[in-house]
């Protein structure tokens, strides 16, 4: 009984602080100081790897939609596909890895070695709400770098996509250009940034849900570190299906 009780518990643990989260983000005094400082933070460890990661992410869109579309005979539209996919999925999609493996893992990290060091439990006896101090800063961080790094994927992955299909499958940039907005509208981008705004806080919600009840010592900290990462990677695919399913029954698509 145990065993199915334990995850219900912990879900709705979790449902609960995301609920205190967002009860404390009109509080004041706003940690601004530690709210920049996260947001360096959780830029320095991703940004690198996310510009590294989307160049091969794009450049394979292009090369399969390069192929389907000449087998086809619409290579005409090989860019048009080639935007449409990496701004609409492969953009929110490696963003939310990049946080959640990277920026997620660091911060259940840094609140996982703050529990164990009874950090956490001296803020609770002086009066000071660990939330309003540490987890909101971090969650607003996250979506803010989350937000950002979805515009630099776009712009790298499209890039990628670009010298992909013309250099090597010898397309015709003037076509890759020029078919941009057959198929994508803005309402693909605006869907895009708000997917990377839902991952981010996600990431740093369970980031620091799994970070607040690590226990055990160093090992504690290092398992939920783990189960922080796969427990995200598992709601963020869950929640771009809830949005994509939502967004193809309200924005009409171009036809």
């Amino acid at each position: 009984m145990n065993l199915l009780t334990s995850p219900i518990k912990q879900a709705g643990a979790l449902f609960a602080l995301a609920l205190d989260v967002l009860r404390a983000l009109p509080k004041r005094p706003f940690q601004t100081k530690e709210f920049i400082q996260q947001c360096w933070f959780i830029a320095s460890v991703t940004i690198v790897p996310t510009a590294l990661v989307s160049i091969p992410f794009g450049a394979v869109i292009a090369l399969q939609l390069g192929t389907l579309t000449r087998q086809l005979g619409a290579q005409s539209f090989t860019g048009a596909a080639s935007v449409l996919a990496v701004v609409r999925e492969a953009s929110p999609i490696v963003t939310a890895l990049l946080i959640a493996g990277a920026g997620g893992s660091a911060i259940c990290a840094d609140l996982g070695s703050r529990k164990i060091r009874e950090e956490i439990d001296a803020m609770e006896v002086l009066g000071i709400s660990p939330i309003q101090r540490l987890v909101v800063p971090r969650v607003l961080a996250a979506m803010l770098v989350s937000l950002l790094l979805n515009g630099l994927v776009s712009v790298v992955g499209v890039a990628g996509g670009y010298f992909f299909n013309v250099v090597i499958q010898g397309g015709t940039p003037g076509a890759y250009l020029a078919s941009f907005t057959a198929l994508a509208q803005l309402a693909d981008l605006w869907t895009s940034e708000i997917k990377a705004v839902l991952f981010g806080m996600v990431a740093a919600i369970v980031a620091s849900y799994k970070g607040l009840t690590a226990g055990g010592g160093p090992k504690g900290v290092g398992d939920a570190v783990n189960q922080a990462v796969v427990i995200t990677f598992m709601l963020l695919f869950v929640i771009n299906f809830v949005v994509s399913a939502i967004y193809f029954q309200v924005v009409p698509q171009k036809v």
